[in-house]
């Protein structure tokens, strides 16, 4: 989860001292002279001037969708609406519109021409980014399991279509859901480096659909870290560190894209994950140093797993302290979400941290306080090839023994087939719909 080693960083507990702190979360330009010659010298040895984050551009078109191994932006809005239309027609109708305003928007252009604006109808963009530029944006668009099914109605004939891998998530150990924030029929993940810039492209996308559709959920989210770093959660640790690498083709034929021959349409696609974690920040923040390390079995500051330097050394599932117990703890998440643990599964994880101000909670973990608390946590986003092998099983073991769950309650929850990228000319989900 990236950075040097803080030389001054609290030394870890001895392992009583890691006991006796679980046992108590459990109860509780001119010409040059002679000095424009050295400081042409000097502008040599300069890092070259940054990228201004707001006039990056990331493509739109391409064979897979953008913001799934596109470097992590600082801002994400997720939304998941509900299909109320029952023609098929006004489905690729609005894919058709969507993938139009999506591609223009990436580009940093409003999401309809201006010039075709009229007095007497809605104006074509909202306007609030107008000259901010495109920030990086990447819209991805996901299909829920309603889009094939629907109350047991099979609205736009594509129920023989619905992957096998497009399962409907379980119930895991200590889900609290909540209705208003699980599942969809269409998925909108807008990322880009400026928070309003993701969240108009949503809102423009929303408005497009009056009529057709209604949102069921929408999050912002935001990255804690430095640029090209392993960002840190709200619990002060790098979140993603152990991912397959982006960069690695063959990692990502193997646990991020789609192949599986029951679903076509879906080749170069892949299957999203999101889940919206409430981390009890005020119960976390009283936890000694040396046991939120045991918990996540990684030292907090550098990222390292325990009893390692650095961040990307290996974690040594093997071995031992001195008195022979596992230097990183059986049920820390380390541990149990490690790929040596689960049969080599992997996933691709682009979580985002949230914070929604406050709201009154009753803890579900000693000293079960009943109080206005911070409603903030972690927008866990997951993309993998198949979740029958890749967020199920690694959730369902986390859900019964991972340490961290006295901290953090699943309240919403949902699955989508992301399909591969549009090409120009077409749109998004052409490959289903005109399969």
């Amino acid at each position: 989860m990236s950075s040097d080693d803080n030389p001054n960083r609290p030394q870890r507990p001895a392992r009583r001292g890691f006991l006796k702190a679980g046992g108590a979360a459990v109860a509780a330009g001119a010409s040059l002279g002679a000095s424009g010659l050295t400081q042409a010298a000097e502008a040599k040895h300069r890092a070259p001037p940054a990228v201004d984050p707001m006039s990056a551009v990331e493509p739109f078109y391409a064979a897979h969708q953008g913001g799934i191994v596109t470097p992590q932006q600082a801002h994400t809005y997720v939304a998941a609406f509900d299909l109320t239309t029952t023609s098929r027609d006004d489905v690729i109708a609005l894919l058709r519109q969507w993938t139009d305003m999506a591609a223009r928007m990436t580009q940093g252009q409003s999401a309809a021409s201006l010039d075709n604006g009229k007095d007497d109808a809605p104006a074509p963009d909202s306007g609030d980014v107008l000259g901010l530029g495109p920030a990086a944006l990447t819209v991805t668009f996901g299909f829920g399991p309603g889009l094939f099914m629907s109350e047991g109605k099979d609205r736009y004939g594509l129920a023989h279509l619905r992957p096998a891998a497009l399962v409907d998530l379980p119930r895991f150990n200590g889900d609290q859901l909540v209705a208003e924030k699980t599942g969809g029929d269409l998925y909108v993940q807008a990322c880009a480096n400026d928070a309003q810039v993701a969240f108009h492209a949503v809102r423009q996308l929303a408005r497009q659909g009056y009529g057709k559709l209604h949102m069921r959920w929408g999050q912002a989210g935001f990255l804690s870290g430095p640029r090209n770093q392993t960002p840190r959660n709200l619990m002060g640790f790098k979140d993603g560190t152990n991912n397959p690498p982006t960069s690695d083709p063959k990692a990502m034929n193997e646990f991020v894209w789609a192949t599986a021959a029951d679903a076509p349409w879906m080749q170069g696609g892949t299957y999203t994950v999101v889940r919206r974690i409430r981390i009890t920040i005020e119960h976390w923040d009283q936890m000694e140093l040396g046991f939120q390390e045991q918990v996540f079995g990684r030292h907090k500051y550098s990222g390292a797993p325990i009893g390692q330097a650095k961040e990307f050394d290996t974690v040594d599932l093997t071995a031992n302290d001195k008195d022979g117990n596992p230097l990183i703890p059986e049920n820390s998440h380390v541990r149990l979400s490690n790929r040596a643990s689960n049969n080599g599964a992997q996933i691709l994880r682009r979580s985002y941290s949230y914070n929604d101000g406050t709201n009154f909670y009753i803890e579900r973990w000693p000293p079960w306080r009943q109080e206005t608390e911070y409603d903030a946590g972690l927008i866990f986003i997951a993309h993998q090839a198949d979740p029958r092998t890749g967020f199920i099983p690694i959730n369902e073991k986390l859900a019964k023994f991972d340490m961290m769950n006295q901290f953090t309650t699943h309240v919403g929850s949902a699955v989508f087939a992301c399909p591969p990228g549009a090409k120009p000319g077409s749109y998004i989900g052409a490959q289903l719909f005109e399969a």
